[in-house]
């Protein structure tokens, strides 16, 4: 924690800011460890201050480290306007994009003569490359994802929900330790393997339909994420194909992660393959995103993505194709960008086409 308070302040100097409010709860827990639901931090070149309220004091005096000084207070906007007086700075940056109109309004009325500062993705600009105890959750949290596939695809038959195979994923990730799902579990099945964001519905499987499985289990606040494709019996000339093409687009991208490869590389190298296949048009989506306490955080695998990947980032690689009234296919890694290449944190999940 030392050592991302001090990148904070060195982010903070190159940025001129004198004091900076912390309110996006991911952040407040890279910054401080806490997991309660009502917390902020106040930062400044000598000072940090933990703000939380009564209900959370003896969770806060357990998980915040003595770098931060603990203040309690009814509510984070008070706080942060109680202590801000102490440090006597004329200027405030706060989250913009976690900061609402009516909490901005309030702070400014406590808070006269100080002038405010929107930020945006300072914090979470140190989140991008991940340290070795962030790199161990993420690597426990796709363990997991296995291990609960594995179970799970003993229960998928015919004449099952989608949404009982999803809770059967959800259960099995819980035994191994997970604290929940890291998204709405997607099970979708048949025709609605064409959207991409399938979440599992009251659908029945059927014999011949594909079935395309989105999930992840939180471990210790980071979040995994992985994407597999079961046939309900033997798949069809037309699926085995899309699966194939999808299966080529996604090792190539993989082969692309690198130290130093644009974001944007990646993309492309999917989507050259499934454009060669005739399929270009059925993909919309991005190629992969970073993983971490947010499911979805940068870096973005994107057209025309000019971040250049670095060790220690996580990020997934999930090319797809959805053909609408028929069905879909995506298949999706977590990958860790090493000093000398890459590490697929997924590589026991099997791959191939499994037929149940």
């Amino acid at each position: 924690m030392k050592q991302r308070l001090r990148a904070v302040r060195k982010a903070m100097r190159r940025e001129g800011l004198a004091a900076l409010a912390v309110t996006n709860r991911k952040n407040v827990h890279y910054l401080t460890g806490f997991t309660g639901s009502a917390g902020a931090c106040l930062i400044s070149a000598r000072s940090a201050v933990f703000i939380t309220d009564f209900r959370y004091r003896s969770q806060a005096a357990k998980q915040v480290p003595p770098d931060f000084r603990r203040a309690e207070h009814t509510a984070p906007v008070q706080g942060i306007a109680s202590e801000l007086k102490k440090t006597r700075a004329k200027t405030l940056a706060f989250e913009e994009a976690h900061v609402t109109h009516a909490a901005f309004r309030q702070i400014r009325k406590l808070i006269k003569g100080v002038r405010l500062k929107p930020v945006s993705g300072l914090v979470e600009g140190l989140r991008l490359c991940k340290d070795p105890g962030e790199i161990r959750k993420l690597k426990k949290g796709a363990r997991v994802n296995g291990q609960a596939l594995g179970e799970t695809a003993a229960s998928i038959r015919p004449g099952r929900a989608e949404a009982d195979v999803a809770l059967d994923l959800e259960t099995a990730m819980r035994r191994r330790g997970a604290s929940g799902a890291s998204f709405d579990t997607i099970v979708a099945s048949g025709p609605r393997s064409a959207l991409p964001h399938g979440i599992a519905s009251s659908r029945k499987l059927k014999a011949g339909d594909l079935i395309t499985i989105d999930f992840g289990a939180v471990v210790s606040g980071y979040h995994a994420d992985t994407t597999r494709v079961f046939s309900l019996g033997r798949p069809t000339p037309k699926g085995e194909k899309i699966y194939q093409i999808v299966l080529e687009a996604q090792i190539t991208a993989l082969e692309a992660v690198k130290p130093g490869a644009r974001c944007g590389d990646v993309d492309k190298a999917a989507r050259d393959v499934i454009r060669s296949h005739g399929y270009g048009e059925a993909f919309g989506h991005g190629t992969g995103h970073g993983v971490g306490l947010d499911i979805h955080e940068a870096p973005r695998l994107g057209p025309g993505v000019k971040e250049e990947l670095r060790p220690g980032m996580v990020v997934t690689v999930e090319p797809g194709i959805y053909l609408p009234r028929w069905g879909g296919v995506r298949i999706e890694d977590m990958v860790l960008v090493t000093e000398r290449g890459k590490e697929v944190l997924t590589r026991s999940i099997p791959k191939e086409l499994v037929v149940l």
